[in-house]
């Protein structure tokens, strides 16, 4: 089973919700699931499957979930298969789901049960055919590129009050900045938030220059372990994080300095917490969604060496992915934002020119955070990876990004 998770944003670049996309078969073995996938699962609703084996905290702690449900899953018993509050589930309707009466019925009925309601791909001219559907929905997807925000606004305002707009497609910073400024829509779901912005200065802020010599000094082959320390100690949230963890580890030691808290850790463990910990702080002025995607990526790519022959560079792949990002962290272009830092040629290669060993598994996490499962499943059938390989190398980083977040 192929799953993963894509952010909406609020107008303040704040998590709204995540759209859970799920696909159980590979599709370029079978072509028939291409589109909407319709006959994937069939009755029952994959995404739900997830969420009860996982718990719903572990994908989203506090936000809404997208379900994609079918003309055929829609019909199936929603509380059996997940037992998740029906208020943190959104149920996607795909094009399949038509306004017919048996529909309408069915919907009706969900939303009694409490149950929230979006639809996507719904075009323009399909709007008034759908009146009666519209009336119990709660978000509508809209393609910003196709369609006139002020009428649309106009209309749904009038119409249905009670219905959210969110933009899809929407690929970069000054897209966003200009919708936001037009108003209308409440979500954005894109990749703009990944985007770097086109800006002029080139200094880097105070703290993250302390944050970046941190990196370089344990990056280099067997760094001070109180050189480090002594970096970390001019924080206060990475101080903090640092006693906070070794306190957990060390129960009935008592520490006594930032350098013997350093030393407790060790220098392979020390290393790893901090490329991990920097990262989230170097993230400080961002969406959440970018130190989560940093770090996803780091776990993930960590997880697939093996699966891709490279398990001798499990390390790198985790910086790979863990800088995968710098360049919207810093605002700056990649080859800039990795000369701050010490990296390997190889992740260069990878980040800046496209090139090297590690870019077939960097090429396939963009694809699959992205829900691409064509271009997926073509990458697993070339590298020979099977589902449950990749399935458990997705929901072991899921697992380890909610103990690392949640300490649980």
């Amino acid at each position: 089973m192929l799953v993963t998770l894509i952010p909406l944003f609020d107008e303040n670049l704040n998590i709204g919700a995540y759209s859970l996309f799920v696909q159980k078969e590979n599709v370029f073995l079978n072509p028939s699931l291409l589109g909407t996938g319709r006959f994937d699962g069939a009755a029952r609703v994959e995404g739900l499957e997830i969420i009860q084996n996982m718990g719903i905290e572990s994908l989203s702690s506090d936000k809404e979930v997208f379900v994609t449900v079918t003309n055929m899953s829609i019909f199936s018993d929603l509380s059996e298969q997940c037992d998740a509050p029906h208020e943190r589930l959104v149920l996607l309707v795909d094009p399949s789901v038509k306004p017919e009466p048996m529909y309408i019925e069915r919907i009706s009925e969900l939303k009694k049960q409490g149950y929230k309601l979006a639809i996507r791909k719904l075009q323009v001219a399909e709007f008034e055919a759908y009146r009666e559907i519209l009336k119990l929905t709660d978000y509508v997807f809209l393609n910003h590129k196709k369609i006139d925000i002020s009428k649309a606004k106009i209309y749904f305002t009038k119409l249905f009050p009670q219905i959210r707009l969110c933009a899809v497609g929407v690929d970069n910073q000054e897209e966003f900045a200009a919708l936001k400024s037009s108003g209308g829509y409440q979500l954005y779901e894109g990749d703009f938030y990944r985007i770097p912005m086109n800006r002029n200065e080139h200094e880097v802020a105070p703290l993250k220059v302390n944050y970046i010599e941190l990196l370089n000094t344990v990056n280099n082959d067997n760094f001070e372990l109180t050189q480090a320390a002594d970096i970390i100690s001019r924080d206060t949230a990475l101080t903090i994080s640092l006693l906070r963890m070794v306190n957990r580890m060390a129960i009935n030691s008592e520490i006594t300095s930032i350098r013997h808290a350093a030393a407790m850790l060790g220098q392979k463990e020390l290393k790893k917490w901090i490329t991990t910990a920097v990262v989230g702080e170097l993230c400080a002025d961002k969406p959440n969604e970018i130190t989560r995607l940093s770090l996803l990526r780091a776990r993930f790519a960590e997880n697939l060496a093996g699966a891709f022959g490279l398990a001798m560079q499990a390390s790198e792949l985790f910086l790979m992915g863990l800088f995968s990002v710098l360049d919207v962290i810093l605002d700056k272009p990649m080859e800039e934002a990795l000369s701050m830092v010490h990296v390997s040629k190889q992740i260069r290669d990878v980040l800046v020119d496209r090139k090297g060993p590690l870019l077939r598994v960097y090429e396939f996490i963009l694809q699959y955070e992205s829900a691409n499962w064509q271009e997926v499943s073509r990458q697993m059938i070339l590298e020979k990876i099977d589902m449950s390989t990749l399935y458990d190398a997705y929901i072991r980083t899921l697992v380890w990004y909610r103990k690392l977040t949640l300490g649980r």
